[in-house]
């Protein structure tokens, strides 16, 4: 018997729904399979997504040549899919990198800065005078050093971005499908998926981009070497009349010492309830979540209060003028790769491919990640060869 279609993509995601705009453009027969948001964490017993968020940093600098060319390709093509899809995303708020000055010792923002020449991006070079003067939110210790994009650096709206890539994406033809997948596997010359809801589907060729929970082996067949970390995010509401002030904060990132990993920071933005929150991350120790239960456990138990405490106390030495006083957490993850780059590969039947790994730096890189899903499941391979990395999948 004929498939019901030609491709199916597991997970509506960024990843996910970038890979069914790009697949639908060049071939029919395409299907989006993925449940929608929850609308209650706690009590959902079924699978979660990372993007339900509304900010997440966007830059086109990175010192790692592979993940720089995927920003950069993405981020190019913001605007059309904005305008396509008559859905905003996107704020041009620019991005602040922040370490210790320069020595003549390797260090953080000299590898900043090198990735910036390389990739011919504008920036500007601050010192602490600078720093105090141009942003005056942050207090940073002395002996600081800066780097500001201002131009094609800011946020993303994670919820918004995958609105839009579907909403093309099923303008082109892909048929949306509102479930949760339980299984995947190869039999008669096709794909056979099947939902938790009872409903089963089959396809020629199926991507699975569920994030981390592609650690599922119902969905590829086999384990996928993917280590998923439970990270904690913390909010902070800032009040509408102090947004003259605020309102003008940028993306930051902030590595206080050499060697350590820093925090994250998005400017104030307005969530579903109304209100306006400034958001911080940065976990001081990693938390493996070795099943796919407890990924869904991590969800729902909305993060750690250990790591809300040291996100609290670093922003009160970051922004001591901010009232600190309303917060909440939230929980969500990051999947690592043993490349460091995206898995984007056929499994180890020729019929499924798996789309994983954004290693905490894929949001803002989403579209060209998904593209190069679309190339994979559609050509068999990736035969862009503008990447110095073959985007391999590792299985336990």
């Amino acid at each position: 018997m004929a498939a019901d279609y030609k491709y199916i993509i597991i997970g509506r995601g960024m990843m996910g729904a970038a890979a069914a705009r790009h697949l639908s453009q060049w071939t029919d027969g395409v299907a989006l399979i993925g449940p929608g948001e929850p609308s209650d964490y706690k009590s959902h017993q079924g699978v979660f997504a990372s993007h339900y968020d509304e900010a997440r940093i966007t830059r086109t600098i990175d010192p790692d040549p592979v993940w720089a060319l995927l920003a950069n390709r993405s981020i190019a093509r913001y605007a059309e899919i904005a305008r396509e899809s008559g859905v905003d995303f996107y704020s041009e708020a620019g991005c602040l990198v922040v370490g210790p000055k320069r020595t003549e010792a390797p260090s953080y923002v000299g590898k900043v800065l090198d990735a910036a020449n390389g990739l011919g991006v504008s920036t500007e070079t601050l010192g602490d005078a600078d720093l105090v003067r141009r942003f005056p939110y942050f207090s940073f210790p002395a002996e600081s050093e800066g780097v500001w994009e201002a131009q094609n650096a800011g946020h993303i709206n994670p919820r918004r971005l995958v609105k839009a890539q579907a909403l093309l994406a099923e303008r082109q033809g892909t048929a949306i499908i509102s479930a949760t997948v339980s299984s995947v596997r190869q039999e008669a010359g096709k794909v056979t998926v099947e939902t938790v809801e009872g409903a089963a589907y089959s396809a020629e060729k199926v991507l699975v981009a569920a994030g981390g929970f592609s650690i599922n082996e119902n969905l590829l067949g086999a384990r996928l070497d993917l280590k998923v970390y439970a990270r904690t995010v913390t909010f902070y509401e800032v009040d509408e009349a102090a947004m003259d002030f605020w309102g003008a904060t940028p993306s930051l990132i902030w590595k206080w010492h050499e060697g350590e990993d820093g925090i994250y920071l998005l400017p104030p933005v307005r969530y579903p309830d109304g209100k306006l929150y400034l958001k911080i991350g940065g976990d001081p120790d990693d938390l493996l979540l070795p099943t796919e239960p407890e990924v869904r456990a991590w969800f729902r138990s909305g993060g750690r209060e250990s790591t809300h405490r040291h996100l609290t106390e670093v922003m009160g030495r970051l922004m001591p003028k901010l009232d600190l006083s309303r917060t909440s957490m939230a929980a969500c993850v990051t999947s690592f790769t043993p490349t460091g780059y995206p898995a984007i590969a056929m499994t180890r039947s020729d019929r499924i491919g798996i789309l994983s790994g954004g290693c905490g730096a894929a949001a803002k890189s989403s579209d060209e990640i998904g593209r190069l899903g679309a190339e994979l499941i559609f050509r068999g391979r990736i035969e862009d060869e503008a990447y110095q990395t073959d985007f391999r999948a590792d299985f336990l």
